[in-house]
C-alpha cells in the first residue's frame, strides 16, 4: 500500500439476515479522501451466492442495518455530510428511505420490535443548554465533576449527555412529511447500551451500571426496560444480574433466546474488587429467563429473593472457559439449538456455534486465517451470516450453514481493487522462543524483492492494548511498510490476548519484563532467518499505546534501534492516574499504586518517564491532540524529556484526532500520519532499491 491506498479500504459492518434467510444486508464504509469522512451505503445479497451484490441505499454514509420481523423494512442510520447519524427505513426492496429521527448528537443500534411496528435505538440526550449546534461551546456552564467516570475517549464528557434508550413507532406507510414521536425509555443519569428485544415485546433486555458501587468500579449489570412504561415516563433499568452483591460481572451484551427461556450473556468476572479486569477472559453465561424477571420484578435493586428456580443461588452460568476462552463482545446471536458467538485464538477471532440446550463440543463455524467481527443468524441456526478479515481482505461478507456443512459462501470480494494496485504482501507466521523458552507467536512480512534489493532494513511493529492481539487480518501499517521497502516484524508477546489468560497476566506487575523480551526475541528469529533477506544493522521499532509504552521502554534498555516512533504512548504511569480516562484504574492493576511507598518503587521500576535519561536513539513522539485514552501531555512531556537532553526528536500533533486516530481518524489524518512515517524512517533508515544496488556495484 502507498498512503492514498486507504481509501480502498472497504470494510462491512455487521450484516443482518431476513427472516427467511434467503438474503443478506451489510454496510460498506470506506475513507473518503475528497469529503475526508468515511462513505457508504447498504448492500444485499441472496445467501447462497446465486445473485450477485447490488446496492439498496445511496446515501452518504450508511450503516447498521436492521431486518424487521416481518421480512417488511430494513431500517439503518445516516448521516449526512458533517452531520449525525439519524434512523431510518427502507423498504428491503428498495425504494426511496423516509427518516424516522431528529436527535441533537445522533442515534445508534436500531432494533425491530419482534411485531415489526416499533424500533428501539439509543441517543444521548443533552443538558439544556450543551451542545446546541452553532453554539459557542466555550460560553457553556462549568461542568461540575463529582465522580471518578466523566469522560471517555472518543466520545468526551458524557455526564451531561447520558445515553438512553428511545421506542419510535414505525408507520404503517411512513411520510417524509410526518415525523413520528419518539418516546424516551429510560432517562437520569444511568447510561444504557446493548439492547434487545424480548419476545412478548413488552420488555427489553440491556447493559446498565445500576448498582451502589458503579462509580468505583467496573461491574455492568443485565437489566430490563418496559417498552411501554404505564404512565408514558421513562423509568429505572431494572437489574436481572446483581452487580456488587452476589455477581462480580461486567456484563458487554445480552440477548434473550428465540423462545424466551433464556438469558445469554457475554461477561467477564472482575473479581472481589470489581476492578480485576486484567486478562479477565469475556465468558458466555445464561440465566433462567422466566425466574430472572420474577426476581427483577421483585426486587428494583436485584437484592430480593426470587431466584431459587435459577440454579446455583439464581447466578449466572458460565459456559466456556475462564482460562482459555475469550470471546469477542460484539457477537453473541442465540438461535434455537446454538449460541453463535468468535473466540480470539492465536491471531484470528474465530466463529463458534456453543450448544444452547444440552452440554457438548463447540463447534467452528468458519476458522483459519480469519478475523470475524459481527454475525447475525436466523432463529432456528440454519443460516449464518458473519463479516469477516483475512490476510488479503480489510472485510467481507460470509454465510455458513451450520446443518449441512456446505462450504463458506463469500458473497463479496472488498479488497479487490486494493489487491490489484499488485502491492499487498502476506506475512509470514513466525514462532521463537524467548530467554527462557517461553514460545512467542507472530509473523514477518518482507517487500518484494523484484523493486527492494535485500538485506532489508527491518522494523519491529508492538501492537496496543496489552491484552489486545495483532491478527491474520490485512493491516495497513504493515502493507505500507513492506510498500516502502521495509520488512516488518510483529507478534503477540506475553500481555497480549487470544493465548489464554496466563499468557495475558504474565505482565501484571511487570510491564517491561517478559514483554519485552517476547518481542525481541521475535525479532532476533526473523534477522537470523536468511531466507528472509534482513539486514540485523538497520533495525527500527515503533508501536502505538501500550506498543508507544514498550517502544519508550525498548529505548530505554537498548540504543541498538536505528530510530523510533513511538505513538500515543503510554508513557508515565504516575500522572496517567489523573489524566487518562481509564487512568483511576489501569496502572493501578497492571502495574501497581503510586501512592504507596511499595507501589511508588514498583511503578517506578515500570516506567519509561523515570529511565528516559537513559534514551539516545532518535523518536518521532505522534499524538492526537484530543486523546483521552493517553492523553496527549504523555507524549508531549516524553518529546520535551528527549529534546532537553539532547537526543534527535520530533513531535507530530494531529487536531481533533483521539487515541483511535491510525484506525477511524479523518481520512486525510491517517495519510498525513503515513507520509510522515515514511519521511522518518526514510532518513533513519533508508532503503535500497535494485537500481541502486546495480549502480553501486558496477562503480
Amino acid at each position: 500500500m502507498i498512503p492514498d491506498d486507504v481509501a480502498l479500504l472497504q470494510t462491512p459492518g455487521t450484516p443482518a439476515l431476513s427472516p427467511d434467510g434467503t438474503t443478506a444486508v451489510w454496510s460498506v464504509t470506506s475513507p473518503d479522501l475528497a469529503s475526508d469522512e468515511y462513505v457508504g451505503g447498504l448492500w444485499t445479497a441472496s445467501t447462497d451466492g446465486s445473485r450477485d451484490a447490488r446496492r439498496l441505499t445511496r446515501g452518504h454514509r450508511d450503516t447498521a442495518p436492521a431486518w424487521s420481523p416481518d421480512g417488511r423494512w430494513v431500517a439503518f442510520l445516516r448521516a449526512e455530510p458533517q452531520g449525525r447519524p439519524q434512523l431510518w427505513v427502507v423498504e428491503a426492496t428498495g425504494g426511496e428511505p423516509v427518516r424516522l429521527t431528529d436527535a441533537p448528537l445522533g442515534v445508534g443500534e436500531p432494533r425491530f420490535s419482534p411485531d415489526a411496528t416499533r424500533l428501539a435505538y439509543l441517543a444521548r440526550v443533552p443538558e439544556a443548554g450543551r451542545y446546541a449546534a452553532g453554539a459557542d461551546a466555550a460560553a457553556e456552564p462549568p461542568r461540575h465533576i463529582t465522580t471518578l467516570r466523566y469522560r471517555g475517549d472518543g466520545v468526551g464528557f458524557f455526564r451531561d449527555r447520558p445515553q438512553h434508550l428511545f421506542v419510535v413507532d414505525v408507520p404503517a406507510e411512513p411520510s417524509p412529511a410526518a415525523r413520528p414521536e419518539p418516546l424516551a425509555l429510560t432517562s437520569g443519569d444511568v447510561e444504557v447500551s446493548g439492547h434487545r428485544w424480548l419476545p412478548d415485546g413488552e420488555r427489553l433486555v440491556a447493559v446498565a451500571a445500576v448498582h451502589a458501587g458503579r462509580e468505583e468500579d467496573l461491574l455492568r449489570d443485565a437489566v430490563v426496560v418496559a417498552a411501554r412504561p404505564a404512565d408514558g415516563a421513562s423509568g429505572a433499568p431494572v437489574p436481572v444480574t446483581r452487580a456488587g452483591t452476589r455477581d462480580a460481572l461486567s456484563v458487554d451484551a445480552v440477548a434473550p433466546s428465540p423462545d424466551g427461556r433464556t438469558l445469554w450473556l457475554l461477561a467477564s468476572d472482575q473479581g472481589p474488587t470489581g476492578r480485576d479486569f486484567v486478562t479477565a477472559q469475556t465468558g458466555l453465561f445464561s440465566l433462567d429467563l422466566e425466574a430472572a424477571l420474577a426476581g427483577a420484578d421483585g426486587s428494583a435493586d436485584g437484592s430480593a429473593d426470587g431466584s431459587a428456580d435459577r440454579g446455583a443461588d439464581g447466578a449466572p452460568r458460565r459456559h466456556t472457559d475462564a482460562e482459555a476462552v475469550d470471546l469477542l463482545p460484539a457477537v453473541l446471536v442465540p438461535t434455537a439449538e446454538v449460541v453463535v458467538v468468535a473466540d480470539q485464538r492465536r491471531g484470528a477471532v474465530v466463529l463458534l456455534a456453543l450448544p444452547a440446550t444440552a452440554e457438548g463440543p463447540e463447534r467452528v463455524l468458519l476458522g483459519g486465517p480469519v478475523v470475524v467481527s459481527g454475525a447475525d443468524a436466523t432463529t432456528d441456526g440454519t443460516v449464518v451470516v458473519a463479516s469477516a478479515g483475512r490476510p488479503d481482505s480489510a472485510g467481507d461478507v460470509v454465510v455458513v450453514r451450520p446443518s449441512t456443512g456446505g462450504e463458506p459462501v463469500w458473497l463479496t470480494d472488498l479488497s479487490a481493487p486494493l489487491r490489484a494496485t499488485g502491492r499487498l504482501r502476506t506475512p509470514r507466521e513466525l514462532t521463537a522462543s524467548a530467554p527462557d523458552g517461553y514460545p512467542v507467536h507472530g509473523w514477518v512480512a518482507t517487500p518484494d524483492t523484484a523493486r527492494h534489493a535485500g538485506p532489508h532494513p527491518t522494523i519491529l511493529l508492538i501492537h496496543g492494548g496489552p491484552y489486545a492481539q495483532y491478527t491474520h487480518g490485512l493491516f495497513d501499517e504493515v502493507q505500507t511498510l513492506t510498500e516502502a521497502g521495509y520488512a516488518v516484524v510483529l507478534g503477540n508477546p506475553r500481555g497480549s490476548a487470544g493465548y489464554g489468560a496466563a499468557h495475558g497476566r504474565a505482565i501484571r506487575g511487570a510491564f517491561g519484563t517478559v514483554d519485552a523480551d517476547d518481542v525481541l526475541a521475535l525479532l532476533e528469529a526473523a534477522l537470523a532467518d536468511a531466507s528472509l533477506g534482513l539486514d540485523a544493522d538497520r533495525v527500527g521499532v515503533m508501536g502505538g499505546s501500550y506498543g508507544g509504552y514498550l517502544t519508550a521502554w525498548l529505548t530505554t534498555r537498548t540504543h541498538r534501534f536505528a530510530a523510533a516512533v513511538v505513538e500515543r504512548g503510554f508513557l508515565d504511569p504516575v500522572s496517567f492516574v489523573g489524566s487518562s480516562d481509564i487512568g483511576w484504574f489501569f496502572g493501578l492493576e497492571y502495574l501497581g499504586d503510586p501512592g504507596t511507598p511499595d507501589g511508588a518503587a514498583a511503578v517506578a521500576a515500570q516506567s519509561p518517564m523515570a529511565h528516559v535519561g537513559a534514551v539516545r536513539t532518535p523518536t518521532l513522539v505522534i499524538h492526537s491532540e484530543n486523546d483521552w485514552r493517553c492523553p496527549v501531555e504523555q507524549g508531549q512531556r516524553w518529546f520535551v524529556e528527549l529534546r532537553r537532553r539532547g537526543v534527535e526528536a520530533e513531535l507530530l500533533l494531529f487536531p481533533g484526532e483521539g487515541h483511535e486516530l491510525t484506525r477511524s481518524g479523518r481520512p486525510r489524518h491517517r495519510v498525513q500520519r503515513f507520509e510522515h512515517v515514511l519521511a522518518w524512517w526514510g532518513r533513519h533508515l533508508p532503503v535500497t532499491r535494485p537500481s541502486e544496488q546495480r549502480d553501486g556495484a558496477s562503480s
